[in-house]
């Protein structure tokens, strides 16, 4: 019998290869309990390597999740452009709730000298930029942690938000197009941002120019209209154009050539 990291392996391989494994197959190909191979996928679906679906888990395509880490150094002057820009609309006082994510976690940044505000989060990096900050009420909406995204997602989380309502919403995404939303890894994560995006009265998506367009993963957030679109100056016009056509409205936060302070 193999080995669990070895088992691991080879269901990732065979999803990888087949694009769509269930739970059902793998018990049977592996001999091993259903409930093992349940906690397999979460691992591999923490790890950032399957996404999970109905039944079983799904391969994520070409481009593998990128962990938290890593993505906070990427476009790093676009993200912090678009966080001041989406720090500016805020007033003292706001009920707001922020995603987890880099994009997001830069407005956090941007907003620790606020005074009077609430802020709602799943995400850890949130937290984390806003723990000392004084004149700000932070809430943690609690669950089940993605170690990949540092963020807490699944039925606590969404039993949590049924209950609450906010002045404005900021959401990230991995990537995001004019026709179908917010693309992730993980279908969790998608129906998290769906209810978030509900519970608010003005909704914004966060997302540099590099993610307008794409569809690296197979779970999508699908949001009514109205939302805004936050995008950095970098962004291809024709992409712009299409989330305008599509009746989202689009803000443009120009860069600084010099880049923010980290």
């Amino acid at each position: 019998m193999l080995s669990a990291n070895a088992r691991r392996e080879e269901i990732y391989h065979l999803a990888v290869t087949t694009g769509l494994a269930s739970v059902e197959e793998l018990s049977a190909r592996f001999e091993v309990t259903a409930s093992t191979i349940r906690r397999d996928l979460a691992l591999l679906n923490g790890q950032g390597r399957l996404a999970r679906t109905y039944g079983g888990a799904m391969a994520l395509g070409a481009h593998p999740e990128a962990s938290l880490r890593q993505r906070i150094g990427e476009a790093f002057e676009q993200k912090h452009a678009i966080a001041r820009w989406a720090a500016a609309v805020i007033r003292p006082g706001e009920n707001i709730l922020l995603d987890a994510g880099s994009t997001v976690g830069a407005l956090a940044h941007e907003l620790r000298g606020f005074e009077k505000l609430t802020v709602t989060t799943p995400g850890i990096n949130t937290l984390q930029e806003l723990a000392e900050s004084e004149g700000i009420e932070v809430d943690c909406l609690g669950g089940r942690l993605r170690s990949v995204s540092q963020s807490f997602v699944g039925p606590l989380a969404e039993a949590s938000l049924e209950r609450m309502s906010f002045d404005r919403v900021f959401l990230g995404a991995d990537a995001v197009t004019a026709e179908d939303g917010i693309c992730e890894a993980d279908h969790a994560q998608t129906r998290l941002k769906e209810l978030m995006a509900r519970r608010g009265r003005q909704v914004y998506v966060l997302a540099d120019s590099s993610k307008l367009g794409l569809r690296p993963f197979h779970a999508w957030a699908r949001l009514a209209l109205p939302w805004t679109l936050v995008t950095d100056d970098g962004a291809d016009p024709a992409q712009v154009q299409k989330f305008r056509e599509a009746g989202v409205a689009v803000e443009v936060a120009e860069v600084r050539v010099d880049g923010p302070t980290k």
